[in-house]
């Protein structure tokens, strides 16, 4: 099965968060508070927990950074009164959006979505308006000169659901969110090391944009993910990868 790749968009806005790190830092840290507080601090026990850290490991952040964010959510269940909430709606061009959010104010943050939607062109929407396009799985990318046989073989074994081969050559593994970690492991042992990894919400369907319709979307994405409330943006948008490399 071929597509656009997602590893390609991926690529070409990092270079725009690492601009803005510290704010990356804060989430990060935040989602491990959090995700300890839910699940314990014992990654092996906590797949969400896992998950925080190894993006948190991949972000630079330091181990003691880390720790000391997960002993925070594991030691005191009252140190902040953080609340998750998902907001839902679409976009320019009939995109569909997620955006997962914590806050200790959740009339603030409502606003401040609310207003980065009007502002940009798209509608926030009721509980449940797009949420049913979308299923958290886990997602591990190769760049386009790795062994396409070797994944698939590898993959599958370790228990992945899907090996897709994109337009431009990249692989990506799909898996069941709660594998992630040890399907990406199995990959490792192999000797396949991935370009990238995370556990995201994955679309049933799609949106295909052109240049004028990616920078729309790609406008009001960035302004919820600047948002200091606002923890992950998902979207159904489909930016074939040339589209991406006239905007970046």
């Amino acid at each position: 099965m071929a597509g656009h790749s997602k590893w390609a968009n991926i690529k070409h806005r990092k270079a725009a968060q690492d601009a803005k790190r510290g704010k990356i830092f804060t989430k990060l840290i935040r989602e491990l508070t959090v995700a300890a507080r839910q699940g314990g601090p014992l990654p092996e026990d906590n797949p969400r927990l896992r998950a925080a850290m190894d993006k948190a490991l991949s972000a630079n952040m330091t181990r003691d950074t880390i720790d000391r964010a997960v002993a925070r959510g594991a030691g005191d269940a009252d140190s902040d009164n953080v609340e998750e909430m998902t907001y839902e709606g679409y976009g320019p061009g009939g995109v569909a959006l997620l955006v997962e959010c914590m806050s200790d104010n959740k009339n603030r943050t409502v606003a401040e979505v609310r207003h980065a939607f009007s502002k940009r062109g798209g509608n926030l929407g009721t509980d449940g308006s797009v949420a049913y396009l979308f299923e958290k799985k886990g997602q591990i990318y190769f760049e386009a000169d790795a062994d396409e046989d070797a994944i698939m073989e590898a993959a599958l074994e370790a228990g992945a659901e899907d090996v897709v081969t994109h337009d431009d050559g990249s692989i990506e593994v799909t898996t069941d969110w709660t594998e992630f970690n040890v399907v990406k492991e199995a990959l490792a042992e192999a000797g396949l090391e991935a370009a990238g990894g995370e556990v995201t919400m994955v679309p049933s369907t799609t949106a295909p944009m052109d240049k004028d319709g990616a920078e729309k979307i790609l406008a009001l994405i960035e302004h919820l993910e600047d948002l200091d409330d606002v923890q992950n943006v998902y979207s159904n948008a489909d930016i074939p990868a040339d589209v991406m490399e006239q905007l970046s």
